[in-house]
């Protein structure tokens, strides 16, 4: 239960450039395992505001036929490459595998850099908000650099240089390209669909304005969402901000978290073979 300050020791001597494989594993399995998944469940939901992605996902219709599984195979492939490392064994293969499935369809560059540069942000904003303690800078630099090297390996082109050269590529892209559209609300509503389907039927009016209440209004416009009244968006980031506290001494998460603890709904036997996840149809036989 309680938090090995060891972890956090190390942390703080290594070198954002050449260890942030090592650093953002030890942020993920030990430090905010519980945040910086929801930061990339939230990151995902956002790139949903985008028509190119949502268009994309509406048109394979696998969000709305096989959600849930999407979600476990997306997650299993990600959480594989950092908590491994980019240049492991494993890593190597999720990524291969990603790129496998990826290649079937026609995405632009700008669209992958899109979505590569929420996975840096939401983590980096998130914390800053509603970790129990906040990232220090060689901490999100890490971030940055490992996206950036995954980036690369996922042969994108015109990756940033730096974190603020990202997130003004991050809000050109969003003035350029967010407005409403019917695919942008049909992929948000099945992502919430998801969500729906983690708690009892009677929580499940609660969902979409919660997440309504945790994204600005550049989403909520772009998904064709009501903003929640103020005592219900004040209620749901206050929870999220109390819960910081006790995290300071003590932690709920298995210790670590890792691949090997965590549980996939589609795949109740235990995580699935990083080849055997994604559509049927799309993998390598």
């Amino acid at each position: 239960m309680f938090r090995n300050p060891a972890v956090r020791h190390e942390l703080q001597l290594l070198d954002p450039i050449r260890d942030h494989q090592r650093m953002v594993h030890l942020l993920t399995a030990y430090e905010f395992p519980f945040d910086i998944t929801r930061a990339l469940e939230l990151a995902l939901f956002h790139t949903y505001a985008s028509p190119r992605v949502s268009g994309l996902l509406a048109r394979t219709g696998e969000f709305e036929r096989h959600g849930q599984k999407r979600y476990d195979d997306t997650s299993r492939l990600i959480s594989e490459f950092m908590e491994s490392g980019y240049d492991s064994a494993n890593g190597q293969r999720a990524i291969e595998h990603m790129n496998h499935i990826h290649g079937h369809y026609r995405i632009d560059n700008a669209d992958f850099l899109f979505v590569l540069s929420t996975f840096v942000f939401y983590p980096i904003d998130w914390i800053r908000q509603y970790g129990w303690r906040q990232l220090s800078v060689s901490e999100e630099m890490a971030l940055f650099y490992f996206f950036r090297e995954v980036g690369r390996r996922m042969n994108l082109q015109d990756l940033p240089d730096s974190l603020a050269d990202m997130r003004s590529f991050m809000a050109a892209y969003e003035d350029k390209h967010f407005r409403y559209t019917e695919s942008n609300r049909k992929i948000a509503d099945a992502t919430v669909r998801i969500v729906q389907g983690w708690f009892p039927r009677f929580l499940h009016p609660l969902v979409q304005p919660t997440f309504a209440a945790l994204i600005n209004d550049k989403l909520r416009l772009a998904f064709g969402y009501q903003q929640p009244p103020a005592w219900f968006t004040a209620m749901t980031r206050g929870a999220l901000w109390l819960r910081k506290w006790p995290l300071r001494w003590i932690t709920f998460e298995n210790y670590p978290s890792t691949v090997e603890k965590a549980t996939y709904r589609s795949y109740p036997e235990g995580p699935p073979d990083i080849e055997t996840v994604g559509p049927p149809e799309l993998l390598k036989h």
